[in-house]
């Protein structure tokens, strides 16, 4: 019930800005998910391994790239499944008032990234625009078999994170249209830890997929 009335609150107010700031000149739209430890944590906790969540850092990097960001600090042991519907309904708020599927991009990192899959599956909005930071494991396919993708897809993994493997394997058991799947391989030396930091090896892939721009390497 307190995770319910939290979600609503916040997506209230979201609701009002987005009726007040009607889209002008189709502007791009990131939902971003931020990773399990940050929901457990104080923004300023430090995780013994990998340091502090850069969370505010992340959004300023999204927003000053000219994207309107949509993103809150979750409470703990969120559902993701139930979080995922949340999201849902405010990209359908957004398509109400006109936004274009692909001017949305759902960004998630670790435990957010899972999220953001079933914000793909639910959705089912080939038009729509994702990407998945650090959050498969081969294992994925047989516990969690509900997650079907569906949309513009980038997946960016570490090669020294446990979660550093490709998602091809989830790719081919989906049935949805998937438009565009690309992956990016990172070779930061940082295990999971990289994605606590807004680093431009993953946050600059991740707003050239958002801006649709044609190429999604760091440059």
């Amino acid at each position: 019930m307190k995770l319910k009335t939290h979600l609503a609150l916040l997506f209230l107010l979201l609701g009002i800005v987005l009726l007040t700031c009607k889209p002008s000149g189709s502007p791009r739209y990131l939902f971003f998910l931020h990773n399990r430890f940050l929901e457990d944590h104080a923004l300023e906790d430090q995780h013994p391994q990998y340091g502090r969540t850069e969370y505010e850092e992340i959004k300023a990097a999204f927003s000053q790239a000219g994207l309107k960001v949509i993103s809150e600090k979750r409470p703990p042991n969120t559902n993701a499944h139930t979080y995922a519907l949340a999201v849902v309904q405010q990209i359908d708020s957004l398509l109400a008032l006109g936004v274009p599927a692909d001017h949305i991009t759902v960004v998630g990192t670790s435990k957010g990234g899972y999220i953001a899959q079933y914000v793909s599956t639910l959705a089912a909005n080939p038009q729509l625009r994702f990407v998945f930071v650090a959050s498969f494991q081969d294992s994925d396919i047989e516990q969690i078999p509900e997650i079907n993708y569906c949309g513009n897809i980038l997946t960016i993994y570490e090669r020294s994170d446990a979660f550093g493997v490709s998602a091809v394997r989830r790719k081919e058991t989906s049935n949805l249209p998937i438009p565009r799947f690309e992956e990016i391989e990172l070779n930061t030396g940082l295990g999971h830890g990289f994605l606590f930091k807004p680093l431009r090896e993953w946050i600059v892939p991740t707003i050239n997929w958002a801006k649709a721009e044609k190429g999604v390497s760091v440059g």
